[in-house]
């Protein structure tokens, strides 16, 4: 069974029928057809301000990106550690 995609526009106008036009949000979910909890996840990725949304995301993966880095750094440290303890071993 595949779960229905929506698009953003369509979460968009969602999230405003909550939000400006004050509608109940279980009531806009049953009247759209999506699981109220989707209409809350919607809400909280869209219900601030489009800018703010874009920093955001791009906050999250500048985060992502120097995690990767970090691991990355980190597994050549080691291999660089155990390098030279091997190495001081053998001219030892």
């Amino acid at each position: 069974m595949s779960r229905k995609r929506f698009t953003e526009e369509f979460k968009i106008e969602a999230v405003r029928q909550v939000t400006e036009r004050g509608f109940g949000a279980r009531d806009v979910a049953e009247r759209l057809g999506v699981s109220p909890n989707s209409l809350y996840a919607w809400i909280k990725q869209f219900g601030i301000p489009a800018e703010k949304r874009v920093q955001l995301q791009d906050q999250g993966a500048e985060i992502r990106r120097l995690q990767a880095q970090l691991k990355r750094v980190t597994e050549e440290r080691d291999i660089l550690k155990k390098a030279a303890a091997y190495f001081a071993r053998e001219s030892g």
